[in-house]
């Protein structure tokens, strides 16, 4: 379904409710015109979310003058909030005078739909009477579309603010020499200052990513040949027609941003920067996490008008801070958005990152609140046959390992389906799968039960293979028993070797190819039958990940104000602790990253990450509204005894489930992961190190992210003051390490 420029709709009801079913989210759109309203009074929509000021005028968001006589506000409605109560109001440009609320009831829109017929605004600024004629529209807008318009973002960002605050800021000029005092140098190397990990960290030592998968059930299997499912029976058809095809080219980040910034499409349904074809609907957003404006055109032209930056703001801008908002803000946390049972089932040789891929994308859904697991077939055959079998075990002329791999891989394909018809979400199946017959094996199994989606990863760069060959035979249980280096090396690439030969690439069903995506200097990605929002939030993450190693440095700011009266919220300045942390942790950052001239420091829009971030010097600093600590709402700048004494059924509320609980016009700390994901995407695509320095409730929901800890422990992981945990991420996966520098 599509949209002309003048909103005519090209598509049926039953468009619409696929898109709705697919995940799409309520775009919506408010403009007020009058023309007599004089300069000094803006319009402003505040209402019953934080976003738009929950029922706070001094948060209210203001309009934008689109003419002269209209003016203009968009956004995206996260679908826990589908339900909007909102009013217009005046507010005066340069004085303190009250502002002019409109008369009449709260305006109602639900699901899309507003409630009444009210096009008028009504303002009484004494004894004057203004009305204003306005128009109110909201559109489902799929996460296909909020995907094209990042890219289109990424060209064409201008710059805005909501509530006077820059969504994502830049101060990209380096400091000079920081004042440092004596008292808060590290005196000794920065080992001395290294803390034990929580015990039930999994990620602080080096662990073999297939070793996390699902253990089997082999509880009524007693031996070779014994599995309910018949391998030889199986036959699908490859033949089916394939519905949507694209194919996502990623350029090599050092080429970006050269030229007019336009990666070329081959196919239909490419995520170009920019729509080359007259007649698609063009989205571009211009505003970072919370508000994001979706503004649309009937040709790429429009584009490309006015639109000027700076090299040096493009090169330090995180793409991602943008139009990955409306994607990320409409995940509802619990319920299904479709069909519930997904089995994502990796295809590739052996040493292309397979098991990698899965436990990273396994981690991420998981975060997003999607009952996720990982079922290695590698495991079970391990469990089921030994993990000492030499390269003859995987020759195709061989029937006997043929069929023992086979076998295991039912198993697990089993295994995967008995869990979803529990109550299980997405499986992801590893395993090489690398010929059709396995394929169709698997298809005929999940007939009925589960939608497969075929994740292929094709590596031609022989460096990459080298390393993953060499990794694997340090790691991999299959060599642990192996004392010479060598003959384990020989023995794997000889399996490689039995595998090459009969291996055959994707081409039937719905399939994500990934191709040279490990380095992370480009590559690309074909998408053929892929529809619906979580297989479409799948790719999108897919576009945004690899291998490159790097750390990720996490702290909260140095104590403030608040934190010595144990207040929630605010925006106080740092105590004299909190001084003295911030000169040890710039201490800290400059010998941690001396030679890391690429790195970058990430802080929250609220003063006490700031200043803790401001004497650092030597790297950009960048700003992220959604790295804003949890809103309290009408607690805020509160004491939890003063709640529980003021508020006694919201402070039980909170304590029954910290989770899910939003404070009366705040947030919860679903909410907080919500507005946190393009964070998280940002940081899957960095290349250098970052240090971000934000809040409690924030960094719980980062750390979670990245030490794949459950939702429901996420309120309660310990993340003290003044310490620092860095998160080194690379092809060995996520590990941990902690530094104490005050206590």
């Amino acid at each position: 379904m599509s949209k002309d420029a003048d909103g005519s709709s090209h598509g049926s009801k039953e468009g619409e409710e696929n898109l709705d079913h697919a995940g799409g989210q309520l775009y919506v759109s408010l403009k007020m015109e009058n023309l007599k309203l004089k300069g000094e009074l803006i319009p402003h929509v505040y209402g019953s979310v934080p976003l738009v000021g929950s029922w706070d005028s001094s948060k209210a968001l203001s309009m934008e003058r689109e003419s002269a006589s209209m003016w203009e506000l968009s956004f995206v409605v996260p679908p826990n909030h589908e339900t909007l109560d909102f009013k217009f109001l005046l507010k005066p440009k340069h004085s303190n005078a009250p502002c002019v609320v409109e008369e009449g009831p709260n305006r109602l829109l639900t699901g899309g739909t507003l409630q009444g017929e009210s096009r008028l605004a009504v303002f009484k600024n004494g004894d004057e009477i203004l009305e204003c004629r306005v128009f109110i529209k909201a559109d489902r807008v799929s996460p296909f579309d909020l995907a094209a318009s990042w890219r289109a973002y990424q060209e064409n960002l201008q710059p805005s603010t909501v509530r006077g605050i820059p969504d994502v800021s830049i101060n990209s000029t380096p400091m000079a020499g920081a004042e440092n005092c004596s008292s808060a140098s590290l005196e000794l190397d920065l080992e001395h200052y290294v803390v034990p990990a929580p015990s039930i960290s999994a990620n602080s030592a080096l662990v073999y990513a297939a070793n996390n998968a699902e253990n089997p059930r082999f509880s009524n299997v007693d031996g070779p040949g014994n599995a309910s499912f018949s391998y030889k029976d199986s036959v699908v058809s490859a033949d089916r027609p394939a519905t949507i095809k694209m194919e996502v080219v990623i350029p090599d980040p050092s080429k970006i941003y050269s030229g007019s910034g336009m990666v070329e499409s081959k196919s239909v349904g490419t995520f170009s920067p920019l729509q080359k074809q007259d007649g698609h609907r063009g989205l571009f957003v211009d505003r970072g996490v919370g508000s994001p404006r979706l503004v649309k055109s009937s040709s790429s032209s429009a584009f490309s008008s006015g639109l000027k930056l700076d090299t040096e703001t493009k090169n330090s801008m995180p793409a991602a801070a943008g139009a990955v908002t409306a994607a990320a803000v409409a995940d509802q946390m619990l319920g299904p958005k479709e069909d519930r049972h997904l089995a994502i089932v990796l295809v590739g040789l052996p040493a292309r990152g397979k098991t990698f891929t899965a436990a990273k994308l396994t981690r991420y859904l998981r975060w997003l609140g999607h009952d996720t697991k990982h079922f290695n077939v590698g495991k079970y055959r391990r469990l089921k046959h030994g993990s000492n079998q030499s390269a003859d075990f995987f020759r195709a002329d061989n029937p006997e390992g043929m069929e023992a791999r086979n076998e295991v891989a039912a198993l697990a394909m089993e295994d995967m389906i008995s869990w979803m018809q529990e109550g299980g979400q997405v499986g992801i199946f590893d395993a090489t799968n690398s010929n059709r017959k396995r394929r169709n094996m698997l298809m005929k199994m999940a007939e009925g039960k589960c939608k497969i989606i075929f994740l292929e990863t094709l590596c031609n760069d022989e460096r990459i293979i080298e390393r993953n060959i060499r990794l694997k035979i340090q790691q991999s249980p299959d060599y642990a028993e192996q004392p010479d280096f060598e003959a384990g090396l020989q023995d794997f690439k000889s399996r490689l070797a039995n595998y090459e030969k009969v291996y055959e690439p994707v081409e039937e069903g719905s399939y994500i190819k990934m191709i040279d995506m490990a380095s992370g200097h480009g590559g690309q990605i074909q998408v053929n039958n892929i529809s619906g929002y979580l297989p479409g939030r799948i790719v999108f993450f897919l576009v945004n990940t690899h291998l490159t190693p790097r750390p990720i440095l996490l702290t909260r700011h140095g104590e403030s104000r608040d934190n010595v009266r144990g207040r929630i919220g605010g925006d106080t300045v740092l105590s004299d602790a909190g001084e003295i942390y911030a000169k040890k942790l710039t201490n800290f950052v400059e010998k941690r990253l001396k030679s890391e001239k690429a790195a970058s420091i990430w802080t929250s829009t609220l003063q006490r990450t700031i200043i803790t971030a401001s004497p650092i010097p030597g790297f950009p600093k960048i700003q992220w509204r959604a790295l804003d600590e949890i809103n309290a709402g009408v607690c805020d700048g509160m004491t939890y005894e003063e709640i529980k004494k003021n508020m006694p059924e919201e402070y039980e509320a909170r304590k029954k489930d910290k989770l899910r609980y939003r404070y009366p016009r705040g947030e919860s700390y679903l909410d907080v992961i919500q507005r946190l994901e393009p964070v998280i995407i940002e940081l899957e695509r960095q290349r250098a190190p970052v240090v971000v320095i934000s809040h409690q409730a924030v960094l719980r929901a980062l750390y979670a992210y990245f030490a794949d800890r459950p939702l429901k422990e996420i309120p309660h992981i310990e993340v003290p003051l003044h310490t620092i945990i860095e998160i080194q991420m690379g092809v060995t996966g996520v590990q941990e390490k902690r530094y104490k520098l005050m206590d």
